[in-house]
């Protein structure tokens, strides 16, 4: 299978503390990974080595197919890794179309911003993609005024826009409301609607569940299991899970 990306026995330690032990790891094309397991478990290490920030102790990366040397943070970005973090990662004070382009802004062939593309380009991306169909939301609002749940949607389709293969949400659903998590949720399946891949990590099983194709469950720094999400109900999950946290064995 030609997987998005792999990861094959993957060890990382800091100092004494080996915080991922021989994993093996896969994303395959157009799926949701769910990424599961308790503090300490090593989902946070494994992130950081997909997105360049941290080097594998020994193990190899692959993204469709072929090996990659030396993932560096830019080189991860390069190969269409983009992470959407808690909503602390838009900038408040800016307007929408600001915080979609931020870093990545059109201009002229003569150099000076290309305002009104960027603009109409917004203005778009809210209609067909963001769903923000009222006329008291445009390209000017300032994203302080947006949910939590909006403004996690507006950093997905920003990673969409510019063309990201594997989106990481890193707790996306910590601090929303029940209404903003369901809208979040949503943009989430918009991901895979989109024919791209991501890796989903949550604390809550319960949104883990109902929208990744598969789950895999880290614990102190093991794969401890893995499941297709149509194969295993969120009673059973939870009851694995547990199991994991009492004993760190599924048997």
């Amino acid at each position: 299978m030609n997987y998005r990306l792999e990861l094959r026995k993957i060890s990382k330690s800091f100092g004494e503390v080996q915080s991922l032990r021989d994993i093996d790891f896969q994303v395959g094309q157009n799926e949701v990974v769910g990424l599961l397991g308790d503090n300490g478990a090593g989902k946070s290490t494994l992130i950081k080595i997909v997105t360049g920030y941290h080097q594998p102790d020994r193990g190899e990366i692959l993204f469709n197919g072929k090996r990659v040397e030396h993932l560096t943070v830019t080189k991860a970005r390069q190969l269409g890794v983009e992470t959407v973090y808690q909503e602390r990662a838009l900038a408040d004070q800016q307007t929408l179309w600001r915080n979609i382009f931020m870093g990545r802004e059109l201009s002229h062939r003569f150099g000076f911003l290309d305002l009104k593309t960027m603009k109409s380009e917004t203005n778009r991306l809210m209609l067909e993609s963001m769903g923000f169909t009222s006329a008291a939301v445009n390209p000017e609002s300032i994203i302080k005024t947006f949910s939590g749940g909006e403004k996690q949607g507006v950093a997905i389709v920003r990673a969409l826009h510019f063309r990201a293969d594997l989106i990481i949400l890193d707790e996306p659903t910590m601090g929303l409301s029940l209404q903003e998590t369901r809208k979040l949720l949503e943009f989430v399946r918009d991901i895979k609607g989109a024919g791209k891949s991501a890796i989903f990590i949550d604390h809550n099983v319960f949104h883990v569940h109902s929208v990744a194709d598969r789950v895999v469950v880290l614990d102190r720094g093991t794969v401890a299991g893995e499941f297709q999400t149509k194969d295993i109900t969120l009673d059973d999950l939870m009851e694995k899970m547990y199991r994991v946290a009492q004993t760190g064995s599924l048997e």
